[in-house]
């Protein structure tokens, strides 16, 4: 067993109010808490992982090259592998998701990109 306690785990912070934790995972796949403020969107964006994000508070409008679609409270999203997307918080109010990534991922993603 393996446990992290979310005042201990891993936080990357890309942007101001846009912060990220690493929560217990492995190469296989990983969960990133997160939090956005409103108006808050990342860049466009695609990785390898598949991923699925979960809308815990607040709203997020997921957006790919081909669709767009707002999550309410425990709504999800499949995003393929390559699929290139951005995450908005469309909200009046802080936002809560999680981010499952298969496979598994570190913050070497952001913090290694090239813009």
């Amino acid at each position: 067993m393996k446990p992290v306690a979310f005042d201990e785990a891993e936080t990357y912070e890309p942007d101001e109010g846009w912060r990220r934790v690493s929560m217990a995972g492995s190469d296989r796949f990983s969960f990133e808490w997160f939090e956005k403020p409103p108006g808050h969107s990342s860049p466009m964006h695609d990785h390898e992982n598949e991923q699925v994000c979960l809308c815990l508070e607040g709203e997020l409008t997921v957006v790919s090259e081909d669709d767009e679609v707002t999550l309410q409270k425990n709504d999800s999203v499949l995003l393929e592998s390559n699929e290139p997307h951005r995450v908005e918080n469309t909200g009046d109010e802080r936002a809560v998701g999680l981010d499952v990534f298969a496979p598994g991922r570190s913050f070497d993603f952001w913090t290694d990109r090239e813009e």
